[in-house]
């Protein structure tokens, strides 16, 4: 589970330079993944204790989400099966003890599904849902759980793994791993879940002498050293496991959330330079293969420490993961937790660490442990959410994308046109059609800006999220001689965006912009592209003052020219050219635009 930390660190306390965050305000962010783990088991994080009322429960859910998102979280971690029961409808496993106060017990309302419930509410909040796994633990205590009847344990004691009071299934046996996909795929396949997520749980952490012996006599035909048997176990779940969901749903992402360090130095010359608990040798989990192969879209490292702690130090820890991603996605598990009794870190310990974080190239967010100290009512004295707002989490964001997951943006909105009402005008657009992989848009974002052009690489210009296809513009009407002016862009499932619709202006005396055509007033001027960094498609937008002959090409750092993009006369008005980099190396490039005897130049990255 992510609470589960090796050693104890000596609080620090450390002055907080405000310069480095003023970077973050004058250049904002446009994608990150802010996540929270919503924490089930012993009802950490929900439902609340002793509540086993659907209508209760699901109110509280709703009232913690509100919580997330309005810290401006954006993909809560929701534990659905915390030791291998269910919070969610199963033929395969029991109701969670947690949900209804005994294990097997089925909550009072039938149709109560709380699974479906969270993701229906995480759309409302607009929070990617990933459903978040435990693969092998069995029993949490045996002096101390509810155990059903049905509960695995019972029907396959042969499958039972003890350690104190601790009941695993074995990962050695085939059956057993066959067994934990058979679960995990029943959920893919029935439920809406944007991902499938995993904690550090796989060997336990109080080690292993000869509990699984007789299986590693019976199931090792290699004849692998036992730390290595172990370690193969559990990379042929993940491998397995990888190849399942995405061949069920290429889109549902798949992650695991390891213990923070995954080797020593002094063990492996690769490892990092630290000297605490390693997951490759202690939990039988070799998480740096897993990212070299590709078995995994992206990992959640629980770095739980303090910078500048000598034995596990945040500020090395990090750098030595985004160093070893193999380009996936690295999100840094936050110990958020560590804020409050018996720890009390400074806030800025955890507003720094997010700094650090984004100072690497694949660390692309973080996820906090847990998602109760968002409450404000509960944790109200450490002003966390205050905190964040102000110094890190400045405005919403929009979630990193994986190109090897989807590199297709959808289309863009079509026809957007404003209606001008009694002191408002009514902005509509259609529909984005249907793009070239065969998916839609499932939400618009409206841009807004009050002079052009619009900065469509700053996500605070985005006034509107939702899937709603009009939106009510008001703010300038006080203001007679004063236009503002809207956009919409698609978004599809992965958050890939589209290229922007045609720009309309408004003010109290009437609009401007009709159709695709843009008359509004413009002048030679090359944009941003955006996305930027990019892979492998991008938007690069320009205006033109007059009609007049157009170059518009692509070059490399040495000034060799990559591609054409365009070459002919355009029309006066804001124009914009997709550019495919696919056939490009990662690095850095040029695009230069010469039109009415004028030059630009602008710089763009390609990330593979």
């Amino acid at each position: 589970m992510p609470f589960r930390f090796r050693f104890h660190s000596l609080l620090v306390i450390y002055v907080f330079p405000l310069i480095l965050h003023a970077q973050f305000v004058s250049n904002p962010l446009k994608r990150e993944l802010r996540g929270a783990w919503v924490a089930t088991v012993s009802n950490i994080d929900w439902p609340l204790p002793g509540d086993y009322s659907p209508a209760s429960q699901v109110t509280s859910l709703s009232t913690l989400f509100d919580s997330l998102s309005k810290a401006r979280i954006n993909a809560v971690f929701f534990q659905i099966r915390p030791s291998c029961d269910a919070l969610y409808k199963s033929q395969l496993e029991p109701w969670s003890q947690w949900l209804t106060g005994t294990q097997g017990v089925a909550p009072s309302d039938t149709s109560y599904d709380p699974l479906k419930e969270a993701i229906r509410l995480a759309r409302t909040y607009n929070l990617e849902l990933h459903a978040w796994f435990n693969p092998y633990r069995a029993v949490v205590n045996t002096t101390s759980s509810s155990v059903a009847t049905t509960h695995i344990s019972v029907t396959h004691p042969e499958w039972i793994l003890t350690f104190g009071t601790l009941k695993m299934l074995d990962p050695g046996l085939p059956a057993v791993r066959e067994y934990v996909a058979s679960v995990i795929m029943d959920v893919v396949s029935r439920y809406d879940i944007d991902g499938v997520h995993f904690d550090d749980y796989f060997y336990p952490y109080s080690g292993v002498t000869s509990e699984d012996s007789a299986t590693y006599a019976n199931y090792n035909p290699l004849g692998m050293t036992p730390e290595d048997w172990r370690r193969d176990n559990v990379n042929k779940l993940i491998s397995m496991l990888n190849d399942s969901i995405h061949a069920a749903k290429s889109r549902v992402k798949f992650g695991v959330s390891p213990f923070g360090i995954w080797m020593n130095q002094s063990s492996n010359p690769l490892g990092s330079a630290t000297a605490g608990t390693q997951s490759y040798s202690a939990l039988y989990a070799d998480t740096r293969r897993w990212l070299q192969e590709g078995w995994v879209d992206y990992m959640a490292p629980q770095v739980y420490w303090l910078r500048g702690y000598t034995i596990a130090d945040y500020s090395i820890l990090v750098p030595w993961w985004d160093q070893n991603s193999f380009s996936r996605h690295i999100y840094i598990g936050q110990a958020t937790y560590r804020l409050f009794p018996s720890y009390n870190w400074p806030v800025y310990e955890l507003i720094q660490q997010i700094a650090l974080n984004r100072q690497q190239t694949n660390v692309y967010g973080s996820i906090h442990f847990s998602a109760k100290y968002f409450q404000r009512s509960a944790y109200a004295s450490k002003q966390l959410n205050d905190s964040l707002r102000s110094l890190s989490y400045t405005h919403r964001v929009l979630l990193p994308t994986m190109a090897w997951r989807d590199s297709v943006p959808p289309a863009a909105p079509e026809s957007l046109k404003i209606q001008k009402g009694s002191g408002y005008g009514l902005v509509s657009w259609n529909p984005s059609p249907t793009a070239s992989d065969g998916e839609g848009a499932t939400q618009y974002l409206l841009y807004r800006s009050y002079t052009l052009p619009i900065d469509f690489s700053d996500i605070r210009n985005a006034v509107f999220r939702g899937t709603s296809t009009n939106w009510v513009e008001d703010t300038r009407f006080n203001y007679p001689d004063e236009y503002v002016y809207v956009a919409a862009t698609a978004l599809d499932r992965h958050q890939n965006e589209s290229a922007p619709s045609n720009i309309m202006g408004i003010s109290p005396g009437g609009t401007v912009g009709t159709g695709g055509e843009q008359d509004l007033p413009v002048t030679f001027r090359l944009h941003q592209n955006f996305p930027n960094p990019f892979n492998p498609v991008t938007i690069i937008p320009f205006e033109l003052g007059m009609e007049s002959p157009v170059s518009l090409r692509v070059y490399d750092v040495l000034g060799r020219e990559v591609a054409t993009l365009t070459d002919g006369v355009e029309s006066a008005g804001y124009h914009q050219v997709q550019f495919d980099a696919g056939r490009l190396t990662s690095g850095t490039y040029f695009y230069r635009l010469v039109a009415e005897g004028k030059v630009m130049t602008k710089k763009m990255q390609v990330v593979k």
